[in-house]
This record gives structure tokens, sequence and C-alpha cells, in this order.
């Protein structure tokens, strides 16, 4: 441990201590420069801070820093994460500082935002890191007043004994830092939380509603150039060549080259998805001078043909082949109808479902359409890139750095210690910005141009470059016999390029007769992580299924579904089921309750319920709709979430309520098309959001309590706002949905 100043960039000092239990290795002596330089001088506080370990730093005047490990993109880990240590630490909130750290994934933990899991991975490592501080404290206090350490008591950063004696954590913080790292430190029970469960305002907040550069479209730095790339018109096209000459004599422009993202043969990582190899660069001085110059390109393209990509990380070493169809939307479902009457993939099988199906007395058979969905981030892609023969400095939105440095260190040609990541504030995320193709693009060019740049996409370079949510159908069959029990159950479900079948989910455990298939289509339109991957749609179409069959056996909606948790629960079918029937039926009587659902003074309503589990967590809504005009529209949500301790409840219920207005806008709206390989939507003209007059007057959160480590929550709460949007249409308008999005019903509205 060593006391440093902020002089230091992120791999100055490689020292690291292992945190027992949490198998994390901390830094204990890295600080980065300017950045924490610039907000000590504006706290007029002294630039000389005691690293306890890679998340905690301590000034003298005792005030205390806590280093955000994970991005931001509007989930608020900037202030949940470090609510974790600050709790731990036994520190006074008021005296906090969050900042975010740059990437290291040795010094500061996976640092990967998505899959719901950043309070679920940093959970016990982030509290061990507070709690090892504290004794660490706690032992220099006992070593200077020459007392027992078990003597020395925390509370709000001061230390006591019962001889009188105190000292601020910064009196004795430089002592604390030459002291080793503590073993098997004990962490709070849950009863004994002061911080965390309690609701803390969003540390960057003021920085958001003032306008400070937070972004890395905010991103600036001395003779910076920027960079925009010309994208083939459609999937299944490449570049075939290009006259520049007018564009280089427009005003601000510097050059205009051609490079490939990847050299033949190269070998990808899971999340180095792409879908244009060959970029057409164009590089000048501002945003406005470049945009126009694009414009003056003559561009010839050529159909790409089959491609050959060789794939490593998930799945393995594999080659793959990518179709250069130049697709439309038209035949594509075409095709799926023709593959969902194929022999698929069996993915589970419980019991004798064909026997079942065979003698049921009513088999109920419904099939269910999703389009491709884009992002549509608020702040499009963009990095900021200063490449040079001996370093590399990127700085940007990203969710997962740790993925993308092995691919910059074989594109670059640098070795890893001479790479350095910042992250800046995400303007939006969704799975989107897992993949950092644009970062490696931003990378490249600054290494060609000699110079740094920062690459910026337009909206519809965007919305037209792919990595959407895929196009999925699902076939869904229930068979019931004479006294309407149910006694079989199959989904067979496809997609382009990949199904959204999880086999594992309820109902399986429930029904003793189950069977699920998948199949998949290949195609070159690439996909990526969409807000909850899969389950999106899965959750959609089955529980807009389950209100169908719910309605054939005369049965309520909602205890049909407690009634097959209870028995997933007392007489579970098969194995390998992912579900907790206890959490998942625990979140749907609570929304019950809480909704007043069946009870009267909900007449003016039409009500549609779904539920769903995801991510480790479980998630209700009851959807109330009413008609205005003509139209329907959800006029109150009420939800239901399990997800363990929550760490943050304001910050929690707004995630809920934000998944809630994105679920509604992208069930009513939410589609992406293609003709001859090419996006026919390209922006918020032609690719309708959700409007501020068309979201819920009331979202009413509820939160299972229960002292279970935390779970997943940004993703949970979206796929099943899809199903009870449908199940509520259906008891306004009478017709059920099958096809996303439902703006079939919105005639006026569009």
């Amino acid at each position: 441990m060593t006391t440093d100043k902020t002089t230091h960039n992120r791999r100055s000092f490689l020292k690291a201590s292992l945190l027992a239990g949490g198998g994390m290795m901390l830094s204990v002596s890295w600080l980065s420069s300017a950045k924490a330089a610039d907000k000590l001088k504006a706290l007029n506080v002294p630039e000389q801070w005691s690293q306890l370990n890679g998340y905690i730093q301590i000034t003298a005047t005792n005030l205390v820093k806590l280093i955000c490990p994970n991005p931001e993109f509007g989930q608020n880990v900037m202030t949940s994460l470090p609510m974790m240590v600050a709790e731990e630490l036994d520190v006074d909130w008021k005296g906090v500082v969050v900042e975010m750290g740059p990437h290291d994934n040795t010094k500061l933990g996976p640092q990967f935002t998505g899959g719901s899991n950043s309070v679920r991975m940093y959970w016990k490592p982030l509290r061990e890191a507070g709690a090892a501080a504290r004794q660490m404290l706690r032992e220099a206090a006992a070593q200077s007043w020459g007392v027992p350490v078990d003597e020395v008591t925390t509370k709000a950063g001061v230390l006591r004994h019962a001889s009188g004696k105190s000292a601020k954590y910064g009196e004795m913080a430089s002592k604390a830092a030459t002291l080793p790292v503590p073993k098997g430190t004990k962490l709070k029970a849950p009863k004994d939380f002061s911080i965390v469960r309690k609701s803390k305002k969003n540390v960057e907040g003021p920085k958001i509603v003032t306008g400070k550069p937070l972004f890395g479209l905010d991103y600036r730095a001395p003779g910076m150039l920027i960079a925009m790339i010309q994208h083939p018109p459609a999937f299944g096209m490449k570049l075939k060549s290009f006259d520049a000459s007018q564009t280089l004599k427009m005003p601000g422009i510097k050059d205009v080259f051609s490079l490939k993202l990847y050299e033949d043969g190269f070998e990808q990582g899971g999340f180095d998805t792409r879908t244009f190899n060959d970029l057409l660069v164009v590089v000048g001085k501002t945003t406005w001078e470049v945009m126009n110059a694009r414009k003056k390109l003559k561009v010839e393209w050529e159909p790409a043909g089959d491609t050959k990509d060789t794939m490593t990380g998930r799945g393995g070493k594999r080659e793959v082949t990518v179709p250069g169809e130049l697709e439309s939307t038209s035949a594509q479902l075409e095709k799926m109808q023709e593959w969902s009457k194929k022999p698929a993939q069996q993915l589970r099988k419980d019991g004798d479902p064909e026997t079942a199906f065979k003698n049921a007395a009513q088999v109920i058979e419904r099939t269910y359409n999703a389009p491709f969905l884009a992002h549509n981030c608020m702040e499009p892609m963009n990095f900021f890139a200063h490449v040079t023969d001996e370093k590399a400095l990127l700085v940007g939105p990203l969710q997962a750095p740790g993925w993308t440095e092995p691919t910059l260190v074989k594109r670059l040609g640098l070795p890893a210690d001479k790479i350095e990541i910042q992250m800046t504030r995400m303007g939006g995320g969704f799975g989107r910005r897992a993949y950092g193709h644009y970062l490696i693009e931003a990378a490249l060019i600054s290494k060609r141009a000699k110079a740094p740049i920062k690459l910026i996409y337009t909206r519809e370079d965007d919305m037209t470059y792919g990595i959407y949510r895929p196009m999925y159908t699902a076939t869904y069959r229930a068979a019931l016999d004479a006294n309407k029990n149910l006694i079989g159950f199959h989904v067979k479900g496809g997609g382009i390029p990949e199904h959204a079948i999880h086999a594992n989910r309820f109902p399986a455990g429930a029904v003793e007769n189950y069977l699920a298939e998948g199949w998949e289509i290949p195609s070159n339109i690439t996909i990526g992580a969409f807000r909850a991957p899969r389950s999106n749609f899965n959750a959609a179409a089955e529980q807009s299924f389950l209100d169908e069959v719910a309605e054939a056996m005369g049965k309520d909606p909602i205890e049909f579904r407690l009634e097959l948790l209870k028995r997933a629960k007392e007489a579970p079918v098969g194995k390998n089921n992912e579900y907790d029937a206890d959490r998942y039926a625990g979140v749907l009587t609570l929304v019950r309750d809480k909704s007043g659902w069946n009870k009267p003074g909900n007449e003016k309503y039409h009500r549609g319920v779904a539920a769903y589990f995801c991510h480790n967590s479980y998630a209700a809504h009851v959807v109330d709709m009413v008609t205005r005009d003509g139209q329907p529209y959800v006029e109150r949500v009420f939800s239901a979430m399990d997800c363990g301790i929550v760490v943050n409840p304001d910050a929690a219920t707004n995630m809920v309520q934000g998944a809630v207005v994105d679920g509604i806008g992208n069930a009513f709206y939410g589609s992406l098309t293609h003709k001859a390989g090419a996006a026919q939507q390209s922006n918020f003209h032609n690719y309708r959001l959700i409007r501020h007059n068309e979201a819920p007057k009331k979202i009413e959160v509820h939160f299972v309590e229960n002292d279970l480590d935390p779970t997943g929550l940004g993703e949970p709460p979206f796929p099943p706002v899809f199903g009870a949007v449908a199940n509520a249409l259906y008891k306004t308008t009478g017709k059920r949905q099958y096809d996303q999005p439902f703006k079939s019903v919105l005639d006026k509205r569009i």
C-alpha cells in the first residue's frame, strides 16, 4: 500500500493484492490523472490521496473518493455500486465523491455493463473492498492509540475508542495505506445496512441537468479531427471502387481512404460482431464539413457474395458462412413459414407430448411473429482514438472494454499495457455498445491518419448498420382433456438468425407432457444483444398464449398461472427448471394485490397481466388500458419485482418505469424492415417511438422484500410488458395480437 499523487495513469503501478473470498485482484495505487486533478481543484482539496485499494481513496481532510468500475448508461451504477462500498466502509455518504474508473480488468474486475449483472457481479467484491478498508483504518487507529483493534469502532467515517479517543478516517488513511490487506473480513448483515436500501440521488444528476460534458460526443482533445464512414447501402454489398476527387475539394477535408476492419483470416472474439468489413473513411476538421463532403463521394458497390468468418469465444473456434443474399422482409417471412413446418432441434422433452396431443379433446395452436428492432441509443455510436507507434488512448461510450481490448491488441500490434481505454457516460446502450467494432474502427482510422480523431456515426449510419434484435417466430400448442385440464404443452420457435426459445423456463416443469424445439435461418443481417435478449420476444408470445389458454379453460389468468406454479413447486416435472416457483408466484401475488385485480373500482380499465423470469429476477405487470378518441392507451401500470435486495430504491423504481415505457413503445411501434438488403427505416421520422402523451399517467412499482443477494434489474421488467399490453389490447378491442408491432390497432396515431 502506498500514498501517491495524481500523476499516474492506470498502468503506472502494477502491484495488486487479493481480497479473500471475492477472487478479485484489486489495485492499490492507481489514480487517473487529469480528471481526478480537475475534481480536486474544483473541490478545493489537496491533491494527496491515500490509496486503500482499487476502489477507495481518502484525503487527509476526510474526503472519500469511490471508484465506479462499470460503465454507466443510465441504470445508475455510478451511484449504486459505490453505495455498496460505502456501506461496508461505514462512511458518511455526504462526504463521498464518485469517479468512473478507467478500463483495468485486473484491478477493477470485469467492468462489463450488460446482462443485468453490474450489481449482482459486484455485490460481494465491492462490499469486501469496503470492509477490508474499514478494517485497515481500525488497525491503523489501534496502533496509533496503543489499544486492541477489537475496541476500535466506526461510524460515518469516524474512528472511536472507549477512552474518548477519536479520529476521522482521513487522519488515519496514510497509515492505513501501509498495512496489508486483511483476509476474511466479516460483512454486515442486511438488517444493519444504513446506506444500502436507502434511496440516494444520482451522483451525476447535477452534471446532467446543467449540461456538463459527460458523453463520448462531448469529448474534445487538442488537434482532434472528425471521421465518418460511408457504409454500403445494403446488407450483402461491399466496396468495389470510389472517386473522392470532389470530396477532397470540400472545406475542411483532410483525407479520404479505405481500410479493412479485420484482415482476412482474423479470428473474431465473441463480441467482435461487425456488418461491413471494408471501410470508406472521410476525415476532416468538423462534423458538419465531413457530413457534407461525404455526400460528394462517388462510390461503386458490388455484391459481397457468401463470405466466411472465423469465430472464437462463445461456442469455441469455428468457421461461419455468411450468406450474400440481398434479403427482403417479405421473403424472410415466407422462409420462416417454410422452416416452421420442417423438423427442428429438440431442446427439451418431458413425458409423452405426442400422445397427449393425439388424445386431447381440444388443441389450441397460435403463431406469433416479431420483426427486427434497432437499438436506437439516443447518443449514436462514437469513439475518440489517438494511436501512435508507441501507445493508444481511446475514450468513449462502451459496455464491455474487457472484450474489446484483446481485439485492439491484435489489430494495433500494441501490448495491452500501452492501450488505455477510458469510458464516458453512455447515451443509452441496451446491448448495442457491447459490440466494440466502432472503437476498433476509430483506432485504425487514427493510426492511418496519424492524428487524434473522433469517429461519429449519424443516426442514419447507426440505424441502418445492423446489430439488431433478431426477427422471431414461435408456434405454441396446448392440449386440453375433456375436463379442460392442461395435459400437454409444445413450443416450436425459430428466427433470423437465431430463435428465442428458453426451453427450461416456465411453464416447463409445470406440465407433465412438454416439448420445446428450435430452428434458425442464417442471414447477413447482423444481430446483437437487445435489452433482455430472446426473452423480450419469448415472454411476449408465451404470456399472450397463456392468457388464451386460461380463457379456453375458463380460468382467471393470474389464478391459472399460480396453479401451474404450485404444480411446479410441489411436483416439478423434469430437470433443469431455471426458475424458483415460489418467487415467480410471489410477484404474481404481489401485483394481483397491489393492482386490485378483480376488485371493484377498476371497471373503466381493460386489464392485461403478464409475468416472466429472466436474468435471475422475476417481474409481473398489470396494464390498465383505456380508449380515448377511439384509440387504446395504456393509462396505468402496476409492476411487481423480485430482484433480491434493492440497493437504491429510487433508482430501481426509475429503471422499472423506464422498462415499462420502453416496452409499451416497442410493442406498439417497434419494427425495422428490409428490401433488397437495405433497411427501410433510417431515422425517427419512419422508425416510430413512443411519445410523451402516450406514456402511462401512472406506473406504480413494488418490490418483494427479502434478504437475498441482488439479481438483475435492467432487463427483467422489459419482456413481460409486451405480453401484458397484448392481453390488455384483447380486452379493449376483442382481438388477439399475434404480430408485433401492434400498430394495426392504432390507425389514427401512426
